[in-house]
């Protein structure tokens, strides 16, 4: 859906034209308006090649219809019906620079806000209790986080939900080990990965700790005081080591957005009472199961979900079931998005699929699953470490910035404790933008040289670009008014001036999709943009005051999208460098 004053001023007025030479109504978003990166063409119209078939004409029939009675002279230039029925626009130069000196004065730089407002909660990040932060959880936090940002800056209302894994047979297993070993709650994060794999090790060899194991498991679930007390221990530890990370990576989660396992136990029994209710349980070898329309095994038999181990237990589509069901009864969301792996996709699938068969789903109440791809070392497999070891997120981070350190140029305008944190802006930059720049769904390989480089699509180039205006503003040494007359002469000023227009579209195109790489190709579109514009566009020497202004406030406005753009991606855009 486009959205922002330039294509919704093309798409109206491309309505009003079928509305007049065609009777055909339809509205701004229809009229199929898109940038174009052809040289002498800024927006290009497809319209004419959906409808068609509709209106019983030729494509280039129903352009040319539109184009006679488009009546848009003092927007675009002379339209051009091109190839099969596109229909190719370029603005006029008065209105676009109309246009630009309008979006100095407004604070969200033509981005408007929706107008269906909804209530989403959004699960992600989701790192178990009782384990440090591995770099698999970079792309959950990180694209939640993003998305949570553009989802709230659209005017949606935002619940974030970090959905812990804090309960369960684990718990007995690490409590257990701990009872053993003496321990009270004298224990650090770091500790807890050697004490856990050291219960497991028990668990798996020991039968009679194994049998003590499940029997703490029924303590802790029954509410055991001395249980309880440890379990809340290891969960308290474990957040602060959460909120550690969260803080260095500028993640907008806190304690309070914690919804973990255990907060669902209370709903299961209820839950799967339900859905016996409703007729959409079966038992199958002791267990309970839902078995959801249309999803079959390898040979051919009907899929199951789990909702009831034969021994009593829940398993994880339990608590998935129970979660749907309270946030959309007890918390009235709108919509649930689950930043989670890709291959939990079949799993989505069918809790969704059953969620619809018990009424908690429905098309007032979605939910949708925005899978990611698998971190890559340059070798082409999953990162690891040297020693073949999954890679502590608080280790990535620590290098992130010392990489980023030696990366600020010698001539660098700051220093001391500016650059201290410099270099972790552009560290912690680094790695969010690595991220986001990918589409979501693909695997990427993770580089430093690749991620750190000035040059190319990454989030330096675009904080470079960024530090770039202002310092451009500093040598001048002025300002000028918000509302300053705007002047493209030359064409690096018209492509700039195209590219900010064009936020708005980009910012909706990455909600639209829950695809954050839309708005960083943006970034970088615009970035390189200001680069042509600053070696064929003197500011400093312009020839004349007027000009001088002018080229100001190109980049201000440059500065201040490129600041807006990444700060949505959760990325922060330094102005000195």
């Amino acid at each position: 859906m486009l959205r922002g004053d330039v294509g919704l001023e093309l798409g109206q007025r491309v309505a009003r034209a079928l509305r007049a030479a065609l009777d055909v109504d339809i509205t701004a978003e229809e009229a199929l308006i898109r940038p174009s990166n052809r040289d002498g063409v800024d927006y290009q119209c497809n319209v004419a090649m959906s409808l068609a078939k509709k209106v019983g004409k030729n494509p280039r029939e129903v352009a040319q219809l539109i184009v006679e009675h488009l009546g848009s002279a003092d927007v675009v230039e002379a339209p051009e019906v091109a190839g099969p029925g596109f229909i190719n626009l370029r603005l006029t130069r008065g209105w676009l620079e109309e246009q630009v000196a309008r979006l100095g004065t407004d604070d969200r730089l033509g981005v408007p806000t929706t107008d269906e407002p909804r209530r989403i909660a959004i699960d992600y990040s989701s790192p178990n209790v009782a384990k440090e932060m591995h770099v698999g959880h970079v792309r959950s936090t990180v694209i939640g986080d993003a998305l949570s940002r553009l989802l709230a800056f659209a005017g949606h209302e935002v619940i974030p939900h970090n959905h812990l894994g804090d309960w369960g047979t684990p718990f007995g297993m690490l409590i257990e080990h701990l009872t053993d070993l003496g321990h009270g709650d004298e224990f650090r994060i770091s500790d807890l990965n050697g004490f856990y794999q050291a219960a497991r090790a028990k668990f798996d060899s020991d039968p009679a700790f194994a049998d003590r194991a499940r029997r703490r498991v029924v303590l802790l679930q029954g509410g055991d005081e001395a249980t309880l007390r440890l379990w809340r221990e290891l969960v308290a530890e474990s957040q602060r080591h959460f909120d550690h990370i969260y803080d260095v990576l500028g993640i907008k989660l806190t304690a309070e957005d914690t919804y973990g396992e255990s907060f669902y136990n209370p709903f299961l029994a209820d839950t799967i009472t339900e859905l016996q209710q409703k007729g959409l349980v079966e038992e199958s070898d002791g267990a309970l199961c839902v078995f959801p329309p249309g999803f079959k095994g390898r040979e051919g038999d009907r899929q199951p979900l789990i909702v009831r181990k034969s021994d009593g237990g829940y398993g994880y589509a339990t608590t998935d079931f129970a979660t749907v069901r309270y946030w959309v009864r007890e918390r009235a969301v709108d919509q649930l998005i689950y930043v989670v792996g890709a291959p939990q996709t079949l799993h989505f699938q069918m809790v969704f699929a059953t969620s619809k068969q018990a009424g908690w789903l429905d098309d007032a109440h979605t939910a949708v699953h925005t899978p990611f791809g698998t971190i890559l070392g340059e070798d082409g497999k999953t990162i690891r470490t040297r020693a073949g070891g999954t890679i502590k997120l608080v280790d990535l981070l620590t290098e992130a910035v010392e990489h980023a350190e030696k990366a600020i140029p010698e001539t660098s305008e700051v220093e001391g404790a500016e650059r201290e944190e410099l270099a972790r802006v552009l560290g912690i930059g680094a790695v969010k933008y690595a991220d986001l720049h990918n589409d979501r769904e693909k695997d990427y390989v993770f580089s430093w040289d690749k991620m750190l480089a000035k040059t190319g699509d990454t989030s330096v180039y675009v904080q470079y670009a960024n530090a770039r205006t202002h310092s451009i503003a500093r040598k001048v040494g002025r300002t000028v008014p918000e509302d300053a007359p705007v002047t493209l002469a030359e064409q690096a000023e018209r492509d700039l001036a195209l590219k900010l227009l064009q936020l708005p579209s980009a910012v909706q195109a990455a909600i639209d999709d829950l695809a954050p790489h839309k708005l960083t190709a943006y970034l970088f579109d615009t970035a390189t943009a200001l680069s042509t514009f600053y070696e064929n566009c003197p500011v400093k020497k312009a020839e004349t005051q007027e000009l001088q202004d002018s080229r100001l406030h190109l980049l201000r406005l440059t500065g201040r999208v490129l600041t807006l753009g990444l700060g949505l991606l959760g990325i922060s855009a330094p102005e000195r460098l």
